[in-house]
């Protein structure tokens, strides 16, 4: 193929590829399958390295994001990005429409009513048709530019459809990430033991704020646009203004509607206030502006928001819905938890049917009775909460809800936890789902990973009799297990593989997996490093365990009297004479250097070296400190793919390093 040839096909591929593009990420109608689309990006790619002196940064084989950006530029919006005015009512939106009915003298006009859609504002400029900046909203005078997270969101137009754009233009949107996509991130966040994001509109801007475009490209964000700028615009009105954006390739709400009378914005807005939530996206609210530019520019702005438009905010997604019951939930460290059960309302894209009420005090401020209709709030929230009771629909004889004085479970009676809200079960081991929990917890993945034993396995178990302490799992044999309902040859095989697996996690793991009250994942490799040993562990005092490090009067209390518990003395001998490790490992034993000497780490994101657990034991052996979240006290943070974006924000605000993965294991070297 001749470089003639080959400019010529690269060119065709790449238009064909841009209008796939659109058809799947912004008009839903795909005409072709994945697997044909992924051909024609590797004919282009193969094509694209055979001849380089044809390469294009705005190329669809780009999209994936290659470059590690170390911070953004700021630069200032040729037009301010100015914010709009809010109300909260249809009377307040009326008032609006009556400003500028008078201010326009009786002149007629139209109004644009919009969605707002709940995520970060964008501006982007393109000149003869292809993208050439992408900068955030900033403080509306000046953003960052980032363009290089931007050309990742497929949805975006790099290079415009055929039409009649102008020369050179400004289109304004917002980066949503969608629910299911939300959703999904949440999952993972979660299964890495990340913080939770608490909405669409915090993980997009967040992601949009990432130094790794290929992170970015990851997290399959959105756009919606709305507005349109230039000095050459093709039509005199808004609307028809962004429909021609709609063909140009951009993604612009079909939702988006002419109305032409009081009557129809009010109409509007009544629809609307209960149709969004069956929205694949996040909003937050409505816009009506002035259709007509010229009318626009007659109306002119206030000193912070023009006069032609205005936001029409919702109120918090809130539902009422009916009290079926409240339970009480004993879990594995004894502490029990109130739970409102409901008629289940959809809130935020998902169905609610139970909200936890924390505790006692929660229940006496609300007031709540037996029966009671309940607000319900979720608002883009992970976690839904009783906000308020709708005490006009409370039956007369309703008696209010009392926090039970014993134990759900097993009749013990509750003892208040000192300065605490918590009421808690004292009975330990005796409580069946303290003691299915705690079988779960030895059990999990980053305790003694046991394959096969999750909850119904560790209640299958309990309730049979096999196992009432953790220490006998170390009994169970492939014939007992296969005697149970559910638990066949192959699953049987599995969970004793399992379990002599276990008898070799390392030690700190161990003192992690037998559930000692206050003492979690850090705290345990703390005690384990400090220690060495079960046995030097036993024979410690309270005043001893007290003076290592994070480890206070209450805590060290705790351990000491955990440690001398008949129940625990005998789990801990039962996995001594399993095999299970009750010592560092030799290599643990001596410090493996003191480069991080002094230094508190804070560890963040997902790495391809080595895992996590890993990389918090060479801090620990390298003289460094492991802390869980970000204060001025730490040293470095060690980042990871998918570092969450309030973590990174808060490295900025307080200037402190991001060490990558190669960095931090030359400086050990």
């Amino acid at each position: 193929m001749t470089p003639e040839e080959a400019q010529r096909k690269i060119e065709t591929l790449r238009n064909e590829i841009n209008r796939h593009n659109h058809n799947y990420y912004v008009l839903n109608t795909p005409e072709i399958s994945d697997y044909d689309f992924d051909h024609l990006l590797k004919d282009l790619e193969r094509l694209e390295e055979e001849f380089p002196q044809f390469a294009d940064d705005l190329s669809p084989t780009r999209r994936v994001g290659s470059d590690l950006t170390k911070g953004f530029d700021h630069v200032v919006h040729s037009r301010p990005m100015m914010s709009l005015s809010n109300s909260y009512s249809i009377q307040e939106v009326d008032e609006w429409f009556d400003r500028v009915k008078r201010a326009l003298e009786g002149e007629a006009f139209d109004v644009v009513g919009e969605l707002k859609f709940d995520g970060t504002s964008i501006s982007i400029t393109y000149i003869n048709g292809r993208m050439v900046r992408a900068v955030t909203r900033g403080d509306g005078t000046q953003g960052d530019d980032v363009t290089a997270n931007v050309k990742t969101i497929r949805s975006i137009p790099l290079q415009l459809l055929p039409g009649n754009w102008p020369d050179e233009f400004e289109i304004r949107g917002e980066i949503l990430m969608p629910w299911d996509v939300f959703e999904r991130l949440n999952a993972e966040r979660a299964y890495n033991e990340e913080p939770l994001f608490a909405n669409p509109r915090n993980a997009a801007s967040g992601t949009l704020k990432m130094q790794d475009p290929r992170i970015v490209a990851s997290r399959h964000l959105d756009a919606r646009f709305y507005y349109l700028l230039s000095d050459n615009l093709p039509y005199d009105n808004h609307y028809d203004n962004l429909e021609a954006a709609r063909e140009w390739g951009f993604k612009v709400s079909k939702h988006m509607t002419l109305l032409h009378s009081l009557e129809e914005v009010d109409n509007f807005i009544n629809f609307w206030d209960e149709e969004r939530k069956k929205l694949p996206v996040a909003t937050d609210g409505l816009v009506f502006k002035v259709n007509s530019l010229k009318q626009q520019l007659n109306l002119g702005y206030t000193a912070k928001s023009p006069r032609w438009a205005i936001a029409y905010k919702f109120n918090p997604e809130r539902a009422c819905t009916r009290l079926r019951f409240v339970s009480f939930e004993t879990g594995r460290m004894g502490i029990v938890t109130p739970v409102a059960n409901l008629e289940p309302v959809l809130l935020s894209g998902t169905i609610v049917k139970r909200a936890s009420l924390h505790n006692d005090d929660i229940i006496q401020e609300l007031d709540i009775h037996q029966g009671d209709w309940l607000y319900v709030e979720k608002g883009g929230e992970i976690i839904p909460k009783i906000t308020g009771v709708e005490i006009s629909r409370r039956q007369a004889d309703a008696s209010k809800i009392q926090f039970v004085k014993d134990c759900p479970e097993c009749g013990t009676p509750l003892e208040r936890i000192y300065g605490e809200a918590a009421w808690c079960c004292p009975n330990h081991y005796g409580c069946r789902p303290q003691l299915t929990g705690k079988i779960e917890h030895f059990c999990a993945r980053r305790m003694m990973d046991i394959d096969g034993i999750g909850e119904e396995t560790a209640e299958l178990l309990f309730d049979s009799g096999m196992v009432e302490k953790v220490g006998d799992i170390y009994d169970l044999t492939i014939d007992r297990l296969s005697t149970l309902d559910r638990i066949g040859q192959k699953s049987a095989e599995r969970i004793m593989a399992g379990i002599e697996a276990s008898k070799s996690v390392p030690f700190e793991r161990v003192i992690y997996a037998l559930s000692i009250p206050n003492v979690g994942e850090t705290t345990a490799k703390r005690l384990a490093s400090s220690v060495k040993s079960m046995d030097n562990l036993l024979s410690l005092s309270v005043e001893e365990l007290t003076a290592i490090q994070d480890i206070g009067p209450v805590i060290g209390q705790c351990i000491y009297d955990f440690l001398r518990d008949p129940v625990n003395v005998y789990n801990i001998q039962r996995l001594k004479d399993a095999g299970v490790q009750m010592q560092l490992s030799a290599d643990k034993m001596e410090p493996a250097g003191d480069a991080l000497q002094g230094k508190t780490i804070v560890i963040s994101g997902t790495f391809s070296r080595h895992s996590r657990d890993e990389y918090k034991e060479m801090i620990e052996r390298n003289g460094g400190r492991n802390a869980g979240s970000i204060s001025k006290k730490t040293s470095f943070v060690l980042a990871g793919d998918n570092m969450g974006p309030a973590k990174f924000e808060k490295c900025r605000a307080l200037d402190i390093p991001l060490v990558n993965e190669e960095e931090f294991l030359k400086m050990l070297e």
